[in-house]
């Protein structure tokens, strides 16, 4: 019950500061730029260590197509591309999407990734061999019945910090003291 309780506080705060960042950070650019609804949480970049033992879990590699939903920077896309891997990040904010951009130049990565500003639950995603996700356990929940239908058997998924509610992790890690939930989609 504390928990749940803890991860509402936490819910609120984000979508509150979240909508404050968003409207003290909108410019012109940003409004013309997007019509997207606003973010659901605020942009907190994952560790590179996590990003790490994210990638490892998966077993990603040069075949897989790996999709960040709510990319932020683009770093765990940038990190796959240089195993080899193809991936799309996803994010609804346009400036993460152009900060992403900017760091796939700079990582010489562009012709290994694409950054996408759209909705992360009505974006289609069934190309995917691999999702990450850093959001919140409501959000991860919301997106739990798209995972389920538009990826194939055998999609590995991987979240940072937060689980999938009754839908038991696979695996879990400890990474300095961060969590690491790891699914596969089952077959139908």
């Amino acid at each position: 019950m504390r928990r749940a309780v803890k991860y509402s506080v936490l819910a609120m705060l984000v979508m509150s500061v979240s909508a404050v960042l968003t409207a003290s950070d909108a410019g012109p650019a940003q409004a013309t730029q997007s019509q997207l609804r606003t973010p659901d949480v605020i942009f907190v970049p994952t560790p590179p260590e996590v990003v790490e033992a994210m990638l490892k879990v998966a077993k990603v590699g040069k075949n897989d197509v790996v999709y960040d939903l709510g990319c932020g920077d683009g770093r765990i896309v940038i990190a796959a591309a240089k195993l080899g891997a193809r991936g799309t990040g996803i994010d609804i904010d346009p400036q993460r999407i152009k900060e992403a951009t900017e760091n796939a130049q700079k990582e010489g990565v562009t012709d290994r990734v694409t950054f996408k500003n759209e909705d992360l639950f009505a974006a289609n995603i069934s190309d995917a061999t691999v999702v990450t996700l850093y959001l919140l356990p409501s959000l991860n929940v919301k997106l739990r019945p798209k995972l389920m239908t538009e990826l194939r058997p055998g999609t590995r998924i991987v979240s940072h910090a937060f689980d999938m509610g009754d839908w038991k992790p696979e695996q879990t890690l400890d990474v300095n003291g961060r969590t690491v939930y790891y699914w596969t989609i089952p077959k139908q």
